[in-house]
């Protein structure tokens, strides 16, 4: 027998008998080392996966949400745009239940029956034909003023697609009659397709470019 002292042993003397020698542990910096590197492992996994949640947010998911709640938002606003454009229309009255007393504030002779006699072609009811009262007579500078009852508005815009510039205004009255006032620069009645086409777009009402520009 002999007494060896094999490295890693802390200097402590063993005997050794036969071929079996004592077990050495481990030394304990490799376990150190598998540890951190575990660690940083997980970090660096964890530190991926943050940032493909970044680039979903910001680079495609997130905007392809917005993008789909801001198409959502426009479809519901040119619906709600539409339906109220449409119940707009529905109260706006035919030209044939108005009935409009063409008066004419200018000294030139024979415009209230001419006028009156184009606006009965194209569906309205005429009423009176003559001079306009003295509150307006040669007072008229523009092409002509319309007027009619305080809740006329739908009605006046009717009216207001057959004489371009006029002006709209409402008094006391208490029936449903309106007035056409010639004015000084009244030539003629706007071309009865032109006026007819206006008309069509007052009572159809369609979205307007700019609107869906935005969506």
């Amino acid at each position: 027998m002999s007494m060896l002292t094999p490295p890693g042993m802390g200097g402590k003397k063993y005997r050794i008998t036969g071929d079996r020698y004592p077990r050495m542990r481990r030394p304990r910096h490799r376990r150190r080392i598998a540890l951190a590197l575990v660690a940083t492992a997980c970090a660096l996994g964890l530190a991926g996966w943050g940032t493909l949640q970044l680039i979903d947010v910001f680079g495609g998911r997130g905007s392809t949400a917005q993008a789909s709640q801001g198409k959502k938002h426009c479809r519901d606003s040119g619906n709600k745009d539409a339906a109220q454009a449409r119940t707009a229309a529905q109260k706006l009255p035919a030209p044939g239940t108005l009935t409009v007393n063409v008066l004419n504030a200018t000294p030139r002779s024979g415009l209230a029956k001419h006028t009156a006699d184009e606006l009965q072609k194209r569906g309205f009811k005429i009423g009176k034909v003559g001079n306009a009262p003295a509150a307006y007579d040669k007072k008229v500078k523009g092409a002509g003023i319309l007027l009619g009852p305080a809740a006329a508005d739908g009605p006046l815009k009717v009216l207001a697609t057959q004489l371009a510039g006029a002006q709209q205004k409402s008094d006391g009255r208490k029936g449903a009659e309106l007035d056409l006032i010639i004015g000084d620069t009244f030539k003629a009645l706007a071309p009865q397709a032109s006026a007819a086409k206006s008309l069509s777009l007052l009572t159809h009402p369609s979205p307007a470019p700019a609107d869906a520009a935005k969506c």
